[in-house]
């Protein structure tokens, strides 16, 4: 009987990142998955990054994870997005290729020490009272373990949804996994049904693309990993294009809802809200006379276009009158149809904010299986999923992110506190503390974690370390530098089409001005010159100088939390017999179990009488 001291079921982005945490962790670690040629697969649009997601990448990069560096090794287009917006907002998404970033990834994990992979199904969690022991195979085979991370992805009893029929498949046609839901469930564990889709891929030859409005990527030092020090030039990235639906497409669908899953009662499963289906979109805004659409391409020499935007789950014969409809997508040819796909994920309220299972010590999750979507929300569940198993068997603390500490907290303490009945998608709108929060400063906020867990190699850390005191210098000099209005500096300014000055001002009080960067800094004030500073530490000292206050009003803001954040919660607490607490207060704090005060009051129905309560009785209880 073989043992290891992790699994991980499931080969998607939250199992890699999870079996390589622990792997690197030097935990002994088997990786099990269905096929290992769809390890790391993007079955949706091979794009990394986004909205609040590029951020998360960063994050998991920062604490020391696989997926920025291998969405920097082959991508076919890179860009900073709402760069006419503050650096709270800012984050890159890339396009990847469907093919390198799996396969980069494969022999990554092939190579790393401690993990090994196989192929195969589980079908059954192996447990003794409420201590998991390892996992049972399709075939009968046991295999011991002390921890089991679960991050079966969109394949537990999936079905591919498509007009009216319905498939027992996983995503790109693969096998589901079957058998593994009821034993879950036989656990007392509670699953809920989901859905989301994906759009069509249409043939590249057969697209009109002049009928399109091209979308470049951008030139400069973009990169999702710390590590990377070679960047893409525009020209070898390739374009994107922007087009819209019309009247035309709108009115196929409003006369064909009785040919597509969504609407017709095959669907059961509750899909995302923030990237619904085409369909979706057309009846609940029945105002709107056209919808933004994107061809990307998805390999770099390939034939296949993918039309974001339109996912849809109709029937064959109607998508393709759909797409038809699309101007410069008049005589497109189909590579592969679009469908809409239902799994089974387990009720997040039941994990605590480590990601284990509260009901069985050693059993976590990670990944859409804890009721997420995207493959950046499940690479930075399935770190922390996997870091918290690794430290689970070796004994130690558990590992847990605040909210204002990075948005993989965030979302951590959504979906465990508040639940979701929808595929959670994370927005930068749900952090408070967006400024704190910044693509740039995920090392300042993470790596130093990183390196304490053994994520972060001594080198890197060392780097990090010097970049940090070299920034820190720069800082000091500025503060005690004054820059007179002589004639060097205004005859640079005006060389350089800049605003002369009429008063002296600090170095720092210099930065601050809009138009004004590090190299002027830099020109201007030679005791700078020789302080080295890499593209990361110059945007991380042009963001805390030019937003210092914005951002020290943050800071304060987090800090008048923390004391709540900081409350702890007894683990035997008795809420159901709670003198004073309303019923579904008492039963909402039963089921969740805050390890906080500060938890505690992010409980949906939860108000602020029910907390003053709560501490009134925690304060009796400590006396």
């Amino acid at each position: 009987m073989k043992y290891y001291q992790v699994i991980v079921v499931g080969g998607g982005h939250a199992g890699v990142e999870a079996c390589a945490a622990c792997a690197h962790m030097g935990l002994s670690t088997l990786l099990i998955t269905l096929n290992k040629k769809m390890i790391a697969n993007m079955p949706c649009n091979p794009s990394i990054g986004g909205s609040a997601k590029g951020i998360v990448v960063r994050e998991i990069d920062a604490l020391g994870g696989v997926m920025g560096i291998a969405a920097d090794h082959e991508y076919l287009q890179m860009k900073m997005l709402n760069t006419g917006k503050g650096p709270g907002v800012q984050c890159l998404r890339a396009q990847e290729d469907k093919f390198s970033y799996p396969h980069y990834i494969q022999e990554l994990l092939e190579n790393t020490a401690n993990l090994e992979v196989i192929e195969g199904e589980v079908t059954k969690i192996d447990y003794h009272d409420d201590v998991v022991t390892g996992v049972i195979l399709k075939d009968g085979t046991l295999i011991k373990s002390k921890a089991v991370v679960i991050a079966t992805g969109t394949y537990m009893e999936s079905k591919i949804l498509r007009g009216n029929k319905a498939i027992s498949a996983g995503p790109d046609g693969e096998k589901p996994s079957i058998g593994l839901s009821k034993s879950l469930q036989e656990m007392g564990l509670e699953i809920f049904r989901l859905k989301t889709g994906t759009p069509p891929r249409i043939k590249k030859s057969s697209i009109d693309f002049s009928k399109a409005v091209i979308q470049e990527g951008m030139e400069g030092n973009l990169a999702f990993s710390y590590l990377t020090k070679t960047f893409k030039p525009l020209s070898e990235q390739l374009p994107c294009y922007l087009i819209y639906t019309n009247e035309s497409t709108h009115d196929l669908i409003r006369n064909n809802l009785d040919k597509t899953a969504t609407y017709n009662g095959l669907q059961t499963g509750v899909g995302p809200r923030y990237c619904p289906s085409i369909e979706s979109k057309v009846m609940t805004f029945k105002d709107k006379k056209r919808h933004q659409l994107f061809l990307e391409p998805e390999f770099k020499d390939g034939e296949s276009i993918y039309l974001q935007g339109f996912s849809t789950a109709m029937e064959e014969s109607i998508q393709e009158k759909m797409v038809h409809s699309l101007e410069g997508l008049e005589k497109a040819e189909f590579l592969k149809y679009a469908y809409a796909i239902e799994y089974d994920a387990l009720v997040p309220t039941q994990y605590d904010l480590t990601l284990r299972v509260k009901k069985y010590k050693g059993l976590y999750g990670a990944g859409q299986i804890c009721g997420t979507s995207g493959y950046e929300e499940a690479g930075g569940l399935g770190l922390v999923a996997g870091i918290n198993a690794a430290l689970y068997v070796l004994g130690k603390e558990p590992f847990i992110l605040k909210r204002n500490e990075s948005y993989i907290g965030v979302m951590i303490d959504d979906i465990v506190t508040k639940g979701t009945e929808e595929p959670y998608r994370l927005l930068s709108s749900r952090a408070e503390y967006r400024l704190l929060l910044r693509h740039d400063n995920a090392d300042l906020r993470l790596t130093p974690y990183g390196y304490k867990l053994g994520l972060i190699s001594e080198d890197r850390y060392a780097n990090f370390v010097k970049k940090n005191e070299n920034v820190n210098k720069v800082k000091e000099i500025l503060n005690n530098v004054h820059l007179g209005s002589s004639k060097r500096v205004n005859d640079y300014l005006k060389e350089h089409n800049l605003p002369t000055l009429k008063a002296g001002v600090s170095g720092t009080e210099f930065l601050k001005r809009p138009e004004i960067h590090y190299e002027n800094v830099r020109d201007l004030i030679p005791e700078i010159k020789d302080i080295e500073l890499d593209y990361i530490g110059i945007s991380q000292l042009e963001i805390s100088v030019k937003f210092e206050g914005y951002i020290k009003r943050e800071e304060n803001e987090a800090k008048s939390f923390t004391k709540f954040e900081e409350y702890k919660l007894p683990n035997d607490i008795d809420y159901l017999n709670m003198h004073g607490l309303a019923l579904e207060a008492r039963q909402k704090l039963n089921k969740i179990r805050p390890t906080t005060v500060g938890q505690a009051s992010r409980i949906s129905g939860i108000n602020p009488t029910d907390i003053s309560v709560l501490i009134l009785n925690l304060k009796r209880l400590e006396k």
